[in-house]
């Protein structure tokens, strides 16, 4: 059998030397063969990254001037996509089903997305700003402190930042949330109530915060300064978290190293979230000057602080039971460098 089929060989070398052609007609099928067999080999499936984001904060800015997906080129392939949200409570109702790999949310939506079971991580900390953040009413309102705000109509949007400002804003002069009459609503919807007088008052944040007070004169009866320290948070969905962990740490790298050039350059980071957002370039200006961007790992601080934040909100009846922070604590980020 050996004998033939050295034969055979010989035979068909000794055909394509005499004939050209026939050798010719060889080469071309060995190379389709091997381009064939290059194109089934299996390709590295890219990375899929969908990320949620506010109308400010460093999310806002690094969607708005590029450069994650090179950032994250020594992973491989990578697809992002950017998803914007009004507020935190509808980005995590989003993670929740499984939409959004990474958002920025404040120190609330987590609480309540925690207490209802859902798979999110938090994944970094951004310190909350003392005026970032505050309850007001129109200057001409004869509200002139929170106690006058008994029995009066606030608005809030339930279940973020300005849910926990408000119950800790009437718990330092002795009220509940039960001593006023609370009005839930989205922050668009809110700043026409509070335009047209429909609410007695506001809790909210920035850029809404900014935008009612040029619109109009109004006064501040109370901001984040006043009441005890707070953190807004890069979340992450937990499964994205536990499959792509080197993936979810070179987003935090890059947003770390946005959040900087931000801080070090407000005038040309104002002018290219007012050109993202339409929002005033003041305004845009002012919200980037008293929010710094910077972007911190969890530290134990951190964690003790969401935690009174969430024991507040159970005290007050708002999540059915005690909840631990620390078991949603993703600690993989150590910042590069």
């Amino acid at each position: 059998m050996t004998e033939r089929k050295n034969s055979a060989m010989d035979a068909t070398s000794k055909t394509t030397d005499r004939n050209p052609r026939a050798h010719r007609r060889h080469m071309l099928s060995a190379g389709l063969a091997a381009t064939l067999l290059g194109a089934c080999a299996p390709k590295a499936a890219a990375i899929k990254i969908r990320i949620g984001y506010q109308k400010s904060g460093v999310l806002l800015l690094a969607r708005a001037r590029g450069g994650l997906e090179a950032a994250l080129a020594g992973l491989g392939p990578v697809i992002v996509e950017w998803n914007e949200f009004v507020a935190g409570p509808p980005m995590l109702e989003a993670m929740r089903a499984g939409a959004i790999d990474i958002g920025a949310v404040g120190d609330t939506p987590p609480i309540f997305a925690q207490s209802a079971g859902d798979p999110i991580v938090y994944a970094a900390a951004v310190p909350n700003a003392d005026a970032a953040e505050a309850v007001i009413v129109p200057a001409a309102s004869p509200i002139r402190n929170l106690h006058d705000l008994k029995g009066l109509k606030v608005g809030l949007t339930k279940g973020s930042s300005s849910h926990l400002l408000l119950l800790e804003a009437l718990k330092s002069v002795g009220m509940t949330i039960a001593d006023i009459k609370p009005i839930y609503l989205a922050p668009p919807d809110a700043a026409s109530a509070f335009s047209s007088g429909a609410i007695d008052a506001w809790t909210i944040w920035d850029p809404y915060l900014a935008l009612a007070q040029h619109r109009a004169p109004t006064r501040t009866l109370i901001n984040r300064g006043q009441l005890p320290p707070s953190n807004s948070f890069i979340l992450a969905y937990g499964p994205f978290a536990q499959g792509s962990p080197k993936a979810l740490s070179a987003v935090l790298d890059f947003l770390a190293g946005e959040s900087a050039w931000g801080d070090a350059h407000v005038e040309d980071a104002a002018q290219i979230l007012c050109a993202r957002t339409g929002i005033p370039l003041d305004i845009s200006e002012q919200t980037l000057r008293r929010a710094p961007l910077e972007l911190r790992p969890l530290d134990a601080l951190a964690v003790t602080r969401q935690q009174a934040a969430a024991d507040a909100f159970y005290a007050q009846g708002f999540i059915p039971a005690p909840i631990r922070v620390q078991s949603a604590v993703w600690t993989g980020w150590r910042p590069a460098g």
